[in-house]
């Protein structure tokens, strides 16, 4: 590379940089105690080396912006039209972290679950909500967990219907009724609607107020006839039925008045993300909530002609300076990311090429001829949307967010 002079290296996003006191992870004080074992080892296995007064991690680090969070609830109340508001906070907060998420955004109506472990997460961490595991109960003895942690259920088959009818309990289970009304995956025919409300409201220990509710397959495509048909079919077969209804997903809320009903199923939209196709969520005024970011350690000036990567899958064009980053698919990174996914090299647009590795990835750095080791990288935030990484890795945003591994630090933004 050519010789540069001293300069100031952009910086990775301040949560991340320095090291936030609760991101470190604890070393071992007393040689005593934990006896030090050759490679830096601990009898206890914990790496004790460390630079200054801090443990050495990876560069790797997600941020969450606390404030998008609840910037984004507040913007789904204004598209709500009164509509109360279930959070989707499955797959730990869609990989934000479920107790982080549910504290931000405590100006839910509910929160939608996957399953009951997340609910007593809930539970522990405060959260007086409704809570509603969407799968519903997965055996007869979960009744009685969803009545000690006062968890709603989504009830979608007739083993869970038989196991409500052989239940003794009379304490009142607050029960949310599935009917299948195209997405084929989980719920009852809605020609049996008006058998199954009567049969749940006859039980003493279900609330009979019931909350009726069917899921959209592809509400993302506004114009698709499928969702009208779905959206008839719920109405047709709930009509005349006591009950609340629940059809909106967040792809519903943008594109779909007609199936707001009183509860929206909200998840994506929170988190600053958009499944609609050529859109980011900022098209529709939400806020990306995790910046995901590492550093440059290592820069070289490859030759024409020269490969990049495993697989030698990609050639350089021409003379240029290529840049690796502390991050890969063991982080989360999605390994089908294809040459030429965008990241952002000390702000500036750079691309990534050849095939991403466990520990890193490589970086065309033509757009950045002056990046060095220590510049921070980013693969995904506020100033590069995720759904555009997702396009470009063959996926969705919200895979790539769900997929953060636990060896990528995570760190708050409370601004």
């Amino acid at each position: 590379m050519h010789a540069r002079g001293p300069r100031s290296a952009p910086t990775l996003p301040a949560a991340c940089h320095p090291l936030p006191a609760r991101c470190r992870r604890p070393v071992p004080s007393s040689p005593r105690r934990h006896r030090a074992l050759p490679g830096g080892l601990t009898a206890r296995g914990v790496r004790a080396f460390h630079r200054g007064s801090q443990p050495v991690v990876r560069s790797a680090c997600a941020t969450i912006h606390l404030a998008a969070l609840r910037a984004n609830l507040q913007r789904v109340r204004e598209l709500a039209a009164g509509a109360r508001i279930m959070a989707v906070v499955k797959a730990d907060g869609y990989g934000h972290g479920l107790e982080r998420v549910a504290h931000a955004l405590a100006g839910a109506d509910a929160f939608g679950v996957a399953a009951i472990a997340d609910g007593q997460r809930l539970r522990a961490a405060g959260v007086h909500q409704r809570i509603v595991v969407l799968a519903g109960p997965d055996a007869p003895g979960d009744l009685a967990e969803l009545r000690r942690l006062r968890l709603d259920a989504v009830i979608h088959d007739d083993a869970q219907l038989a196991w409500l009818e052989a239940d003794t309990d009379p304490r009142p289970l607050r029960l949310w009724l599935k009917l299948d009304t195209g997405m084929h995956r989980l719920g009852f025919a809605p020609a049996r609607a008006r058998e199954l409300h009567a049969r749940l409201r006859a039980l003493p220990g279900v609330d009979p107020a019931l909350v009726l509710m069917t899921h959209f397959a592809n509400s993302d495509v506004f114009d698709d006839a499928s969702t009208a048909r779905q959206i008839e079919c719920f109405a047709q077969a709930t009509h005349g039925l006591d009950g609340e209804h629940s059809l909106a997903n967040s792809a519903a809320l943008l594109g779909w008045p007609a199936a707001r009903g009183q509860w929206l199923r909200v998840g994506g939209l929170l988190y600053g993300m958009s499944v609609v196709a050529g859109t980011t969520a900022a098209d529709f005024g939400f806020a990306p909530a995790m910046t995901l970011a590492t550093r440059l350690v290592a820069v070289h000036t490859l030759r024409q002609g020269d490969h990049v990567g495993y697989a030698a899958s990609w050639q350089c064009p021409q003379d240029m300076p290529v840049g690796v980053a502390a991050i890969g698919y063991g982080d989360g990174y999605p390994r089908h990311a294809a040459s030429g996914t965008p990241v952002l090299v000390g702000g500036r647009r750079a691309a990534v090429i050849g095939r991403v590795s466990m520990d890193l990835v490589t970086i065309d750095l033509r757009n950045v001829p002056d990046a060095r080791v220590g510049d921070a990288v980013v693969l995904w935030g506020p100033q590069l949307p995720v759904e555009q990484v997702a396009a470009h890795a063959g996926t969705i945003a919200y895979a790539l967010t769900c997929g953060v591994t636990r060896r990528v630090r995570f760190a708050e933004d409370a601004g």
